[in-house]
């Protein structure tokens, strides 16, 4: 598991969804190909329609309309989701059953929590390209998530960010060492600043 942090930096600071679809709980974290779905705002029909179609692994991603007041998805879908080997679920809407969601342990993502229930009368599309906090996400691409966040990876893309990931990492971790040992380099800043114009005064 990559952080989607990293991820995010090592594609060139692409793919990261809206910053307001969090994880209902530290800690939680997700990471598989999106079955998507698209729900009409204030309907959830399509959401147990993706559940059924979904294969173990995939990673939900709801187009929800970007509404926070409606909590489509609450306990009872999210056992449904663990019975189909469903390993996260991430929606541009809120949830309910904060409490339920918790001590299941299932991963939501999702723009907060609304006791507003939904109708189930409208239909919508399954497994279309969706965008979701501010990103198109297509069948079968790569979705992760963590405290941080949500991002994307197109499907066409992982290959080489698998590459670009490890890469950033080993930099990191190297990076931070030194800083530990209290060798902070920052001549390279140094250099960045003064090209920009910067002057250092007694």
């Amino acid at each position: 598991f990559r952080s989607p942090a990293t991820i995010h930096e090592a594609q060139g600071k692409l793919g990261a969804l809206d910053y307001r679809i969090k994880p209902i709980k530290p800690g939680l974290k997700i990471c598989g190909p999106a079955i998507t779905a698209k729900c009409h705002i204030g309907d959830n029909l399509m959401i147990f329609e993706a559940i059924n179609l979904a294969k173990p692994g995939d990673v939900l991603v709801i187009d929800g309309g970007d509404n926070p007041n409606q909590g489509g998805f609450g306990d009872v879908l999210a056992a449904a989701c663990i019975g189909k080997g469903i390993v996260g679920f991430v929606v541009s809407a809120a949830v309910r059953d904060g409490k339920g969601l918790r001590e299941i342990g299932f991963p939501v993502f999702s723009l907060g929590l609304c006791m507003k229930g939904t109708s189930k009368d409208t239909l919508g599309t399954i497994n279309h390209p969706v965008v979701v906090g501010g990103e198109l996400i297509s069948p079968g691409d790569i979705v992760c998530g963590d405290d941080d966040g949500v991002v994307v990876v197109r499907e066409s893309d992982i290959p080489k960010l698998v590459k670009a990931c490890r890469e950033r990492d080993d930099h990191e971790n190297h990076m931070m060492e030194l800083h530990r040992q209290g060798k902070m380099d920052i001549e390279d800043r140094y250099e960045m600043m003064r090209s920009k114009g910067c002057v250092w005064a007694d």
